[in-house]
């Protein structure tokens, strides 16, 4: 089998270029792919519902869906990488392929190995206002004389020390990605993430950069339509309780809530060098989503959708699995259910207990 990573926020023309590589690399192999939901690594919220994201996947190519469970979906770079290729390692894939700006395994090894082996002090750049990759990304050029600071490098390396971390036998192969996925311009028919989702808060058009399909399950949404939420939150709860949230944020949250009108304002205006605001982004996430301070784990594999191959691979290796397979939705923590509830607050989809997606072609 071999594995993928992403978030399909929205399915634009490079994840499809991406699954086409992958098929061309891999003909006779199963696809599967682990995709984070409804809410996202960086704060963002998904446009485009966790279902029909499966459904896209599966039509574009992909044998297998499974899903990256929200409280690792919405944690930084290291633990949402570790919860993925965990997925990925019980399901006992032989290849992960991720998209990498160097294209250059070895360099990305030769950092793992350092990041693992070395205690990696970043301080000194977050207090100079630096977000976190940036600030690692200076850390380890300042150390090694490598530089390495484009986002799909760095979330690469991560996929790399989670490997070796799990001691997992997963092969890492990389593909040529020729834009940023932070990139705000526009170019050709392959466009970053980013740049879509402005372009489509922005009412601009983005036929170009996605499939047809992808078009009719987009939806108008980020964080800003959870503010009123989030909101009531800050004003009434002890916001410690939740990851990344210390006594100072919680205070600076609070003071400057009554002054914003929007998820922006509140960022601004509590953004400093301590506190950046990707961090700060991230942090509303986890106060929406009641991600508290916890060990979180693994404890099961959520089938979203397969095609026959897919379904023919699990059926091979179901009676080898360590952790159950779950289909049945109501067998969920109720974590996933309460953050699935949270984000169909503002999609009104009443409907989330979804069937499985079956043996689409």
């Amino acid at each position: 089998m071999v594995g993928i990573i992403g978030e399909y926020n929205p399915f634009h023309n490079g994840h499809l270029y991406h699954i086409k590589k992958v098929k061309e690399m891999f003909p006779n192999k199963t696809i599967c792919l682990v995709l984070a939901g409804n809410f996202l690594n960086r704060g963002d919220v998904s446009v485009i519902e966790k279902y029909d994201k499966t459904k896209l996947a599966l039509e574009y190519g992909v044998d297998l869906v499974v899903e990256l469970p929200t409280a690792f979906a919405i944690q930084a770079s290291d633990i949402y990488a570790y919860g993925a290729i965990s997925i990925l390692n019980y399901l006992k894939c032989d290849y992960l392929v991720f998209g990498s700006e160097t294209n250059n395994i070895e360099l990305l090894n030769k950092i793992a190995d350092f990041q693992i082996n070395n205690q990696i002090d970043i301080s000194e750049y977050v207090k100079k206002g630096y977000n976190y990759p940036t600030s690692l990304s200076l850390v380890l050029e300042k150390e090694t004389n490598i530089k390495i600071d484009s986002p799909n490098d760095l979330l690469g390396i991560s996929y790399l020390k989670a490997i070796r971390k799990l001691n997992s036998k997963i092969k890492p192969i990389t593909i040529k990605r020729t834009n940023n996925y932070h990139d705000l311009k526009t170019s050709g028919k392959i466009s970053s993430a980013t740049s879509i989702r402005n372009l489509i808060n922005n009412n601009q058009n983005f036929e170009q950069y996605v499939p047809n399909k992808t078009l009719s399950y987009i939806k108008k949404i980020n964080l800003n339509n959870f503010y009123l939420i989030i909101k009531y939150k800050i004003i009434t709860e002890d916001l410690t309780k939740y990851l990344d949230i210390d006594y100072n944020l919680n205070n600076l949250l609070k003071k400057h809530i009554n002054k914003a009108n929007s998820i922006e304002e509140l960022i601004t205006l509590v953004k400093c060098k301590n506190y950046t605001y990707n961090k700060i982004k991230r942090c509303l996430v986890h106060i929406l989503c009641c991600l508290e301070k916890n060990n979180y784990k693994i404890e099961y594999i959520h089938i979203l959708g397969f095609k026959q191959k897919g379904k023919n691979y699990l059926n091979k290796i179901k009676k080898e699995l360590s952790i159950p397979l779950i289909t049945n939705y109501d067998k969920l923590l109720n974590y996933q259910i309460l953050t699935d509830k949270i984000y169909n607050l503002v999609t009104n989809d009443l409907k989330i207990n979804k069937p499985i997606l079956k043996d689409i072609v």
